[in-house]
Formats: structure tokens, sequence, C-alpha cells
């Protein structure tokens, strides 16, 4: 039998995993893979870096958010571990579930990872010491996934966000940046900058349609100091999935960058609170073999 091991967060996202736990581990065993549960919240890190080291897994399955995931790739990809992953999104954005444009269903992620078809993608590198998969960012909101409680996630999803950022409206400020890349340096008075390794962050699927998580570049976007009327029209350019070809938005395609700021900017770094500007960052070009439909 084959061996892999479930790396899951029972409090993701409307907390049903640990309810379907017996049906995910039936799947699997009927289909000759052996599943040992790991269960991650809070606790030290290195127990489950010594189980994955000692465990002689074939694969990695990773249920949970965006948060979790990463969690589990940072200690995967720093202990030189190399494990395919599988990913089963029980979050509330599931962000890079998205950019693999992975199904919601329990039961079709399943049967991607048992189909045993892979690809390589590119990781993101902070400060040559923090992987990231999908988003950094910095700014206007970003606080909103790591400061909106859990229950109101637990009730209404994604939307959840949406109410946290209304209410924070009132308190936009802007802040000077330097952007220094291999190609160019700019240097402008912004709201947010987005770093993204797929086309989308924040439930929102297409922010960068051209975007590839394959290419070995990021895509940052920029979204300039403008006023809140100009503002509410790039969200609902977002929010109807409008292309943001518009005067307040800079894109730029790199593979390395550094980032400073006037003030501390706290980061979002897959949707959970990350180090503060200044930041350097790389992309490494197919560093994580994951499954895909």
């Amino acid at each position: 039998m084959k061996k892999a091991i479930f790396i899951y967060n029972p409090i993701s996202g409307d907390r049903s995993i640990p309810n379907k736990m017996d049906n995910i581990i039936g799947a699997f065993q009927d289909n000759g893979v052996l599943i040992q549960p790991y269960r991650i919240l809070d606790e030290d890190r290195g127990k489950l870096v010594r189980t994955l080291k000692h465990g002689k897994y074939e694969f990695a399955i990773v249920s949970g958010g965006d948060g979790t995931l990463n969690n589990a790739i940072n200690l995967i990809l720093k202990s030189n571990l190399n494990l395919p992953v599988g990913i089963i999104p029980s979050g509330t954005c599931n962000d890079f579930a998205r950019c693999l444009n992975l199904p919601s269903s329990l039961q079709d992620c399943i049967d991607i990872i048992l189909a045993g078809n892979t690809i390589d993608v590119d990781v993101g590198l902070i400060n040559e010491r923090h992987y990231f998969l999908s988003t950094c960012a910095g700014g206007v909101f970003v606080d909103i996934s790591f400061n909106t409680h859990n229950e109101l996630k637990k009730n209404f999803g994604p939307f959840a966000y949406y109410l946290k950022a209304i209410s924070e409206v009132a308190n936009i400020k802007s802040f000077k940046v330097k952007l220094e890349t291999p190609e160019q340096t700019i240097e402008e008075e912004i709201l947010l900058f987005l770093i993204l390794n797929g086309k989308g962050a924040a439930g929102f699927s297409n922010l960068i349609k051209e975007a590839d998580i394959t290419d070995g570049l990021m895509d940052i976007m920029l979204i300039k100091n403008c006023s809140h009327i100009d503002l509410a029209g790039l969200f609902f350019k977002v929010l109807t999935n409008e292309n943001l070809d518009d005067r307040n938005v800079t894109i730029i395609k790199t593979a390395k960058c550094i980032i400073t700021g006037n003030r501390g900017i706290d980061l979002s770094i897959d949707g959970e609170k990350g180090m503060r500007l200044p930041i350097s960052v790389r992309f490494i070009n197919k560093a994580l073999k994951v499954f895909v439909g």
C-alpha cells in the first residue's frame, strides 16, 4: 500500500473536515493509499517536520485555508522534502486552490489526487526565509483576513471580508513605496500593493488574467493613492470581472523585487499576518509539485 500524510486544520472554514475524516480515509484506503492524519494548529512545528522526514510518505495532502497550506509548504520546502502535494481546500477564500482551478467538492479533490497528475508550480520567497504560494500584500485592507473573527468567516465565507472592508473605508491611509526590480524603479504614493503568483487573491479569481503560475515571474499590482469614488470604481471592476486597465493601477511582471516604504506597513502573506516592509522577494520557478485535474 502507498502511504501519505493528511495534514489538516480542524477549524478552517466551516470546520467540517474532522466530521468527514472517516470518508476521506476510506476513499484513499479503497484505492490502495494508507492515510496518516496529522492535526495542525499552533503546536510545535518541529513535530510535523520530524514526522514528515521519518514517515517515508509518497505524497502529502493538505486540507485547510491558504494560511494552513502556507505553513505546511514552508515546512516541506525548508526541510528539502521532495513531496508532491495534494490540496483539499477548506478555508474561507482558498486562493491557491483557485489558482490551480481545483474544485470545491471534497470527492472531486480526492479523485484528482488519486489520478496522480501533477504540475510544477512557482513559489515566492520573502527575505530568503519565508515562502508564499498565492499572495504577499501590503496597505489598505490587507489586515482584514487575519483580523476578521473566525465565527464571521465561518458563517459568511469570503463575504465576511467585504463586510470588514466596508467598516474600514474611513481609515484609509496612503503610503509611499519604492519598488525596485531588475528592469525599473518606481516611487509612488499608493494605497495597496499585491504580489501575485496566480491570477487572483482574496477570493477574486481573475485580478490579473494573464498571470501564469509556472513562468517563474510574479505579477505586482500597485493601487495608487486615489479618491474613495475611484477606489469604489476599482472594486466594482473587480466584482464584475472587468479588466483592471485603469489609470490608478500599475501592473509589473518581474522575477524579483525590493520594496521599501516610508513607514512600517504590515504585510499579509497568503492571508496571514507577516513581517513588515522593507522586503526582498524572488520567485523560484517550478519549486513545488502539486496534484491538478
